[in-house]
């Protein structure tokens, strides 16, 4: 099979294509035909930072596309089936491997390509709201990163509970994108104080939950554009730089802050089910998720080249 691997950490010309063995179905593996590949920021940071486990290594989460094999032990999936799959790495590639429990059906009616980006980022972003967050209607939710994929999910997840919804993105033209997504108030992170404005919407009182895409050094201010007893959830990081809180500033907020690994729960009955659901939903055009480019699989140093430095609006894609 044509794939994408590397053999040591660094940026994205560390990435090679070229001819891998096609991989086995084990018992319990479903084996996918890849059809597009969503890269997320976890490929990033992984191709960036994270030894990998074993070389020639496949990095990606997360794919989509038609079942081309199964081990004896599948029991929900059969060849020719529809579907997105999850995995710690090997989606950069025409087969993508994975356990039957990281695998979930595509809603009818849904194209493959939007399908392919729901598991990390509207389950992420859902996870966040609701799981940990505990958003409840009427709260006043800060998107910190709301212009990419996860933020983006969190934006229109929020707003459709009832939610009132502020983001932050770099200048005004790319929040008036965010706008017909369900965001009320934009702030452009650039050029203005977000605690201040924060702080000038809620009449000092400060926003109910913090989701916190990028980490780094806003962290502070974040903090201080949450309320008293807030909820600050941690979701990712722009950079290998994480952020790190002040013990006392949590102290004297009396805040709760939660971390999200969404990976480390698809396996769950309870993912299975919400992925599902937000399946249909996208199918019903509930939700959506704009695509700012699509790259050819071996074209794939290019396109983490791109996610780096151009802050794609929503997600990008890889093309076998």
């Amino acid at each position: 099979m044509k794939a994408i691997w590397y053999e040591e950490n660094g940026g994205p010309e560390v990435l090679q294509y070229g001819e891998l063995p096609d991989p086995d179905a084990g018992p319990d593996t479903v084996v996918v035909r890849v059809e597009y590949v969503s890269i997320e920021g976890g490929d990033l940071l992984n191709r960036s930072v994270t030894p990998p486990r074993k070389v020639p290594f496949i990095p990606g989460y997360q794919a989509a596309g038609t079942v081309e094999a199964v081990g004896a032990q599948v029991t929900k999936f059969a060849p020719g089936d529809r579907v997105v799959a999850f995995n710690w790495h090997g989606s950069h590639a025409e087969f993508f491997a994975t356990p039957e429990k990281y695998v979930y059906p595509i809603a009818d009616g849904l194209p493959t390509q939007q399908a392919a980006i729901i598991p990390v980022a509207f389950g992420t972003a859902s996870d966040a709201l609701f799981e940990y967050g505990r958003l409840q209607p009427g709260e006043t939710v800060l998107v910190q990163g709301a212009a990419g994929g996860v933020g983006l999910a969190a934006v229109q997840l929020a707003a459709q509970a009832g939610a009132r919804v502020i983001g932050t993105a770099s200048g005004r033209q790319r929040l008036a994108r965010i706008e017909p997504f369900g965001m009320d108030h934009g702030i452009d992170y650039r050029s203005e104080d977000i605690a201040q404005v924060c702080l000038e919407l809620t009449g000092g009182k400060g926003v109910d939950i913090v989701l916190d895409m990028a980490g780094g050094h806003s962290v502070g201010t974040l903090l201080q554009a949450m309320r008293f007893r807030g909820r600050y959830v941690v979701i990712g990081a722009s950079t290998g730089t994480l952020p790190s809180f002040g013990f006392f500033e949590l102290i004297r907020r009396a805040a709760t802050v939660h971390a999200v690994s969404f990976g480390g729960e698809m396996h769950l009955p309870r993912v299975h089910d919400l992925i599902a659901s937000l399946s249909r939903r996208m199918a019903r055009g509930m939700l959506q998720m704009p695509v700012e480019r699509i790259f050819p699989l071996a074209d794939a140093a290019a396109a983490h080249a791109f996610v780096a430095n151009n802050h794609p609006f929503g997600r990008v894609l890889l093309k076998p």
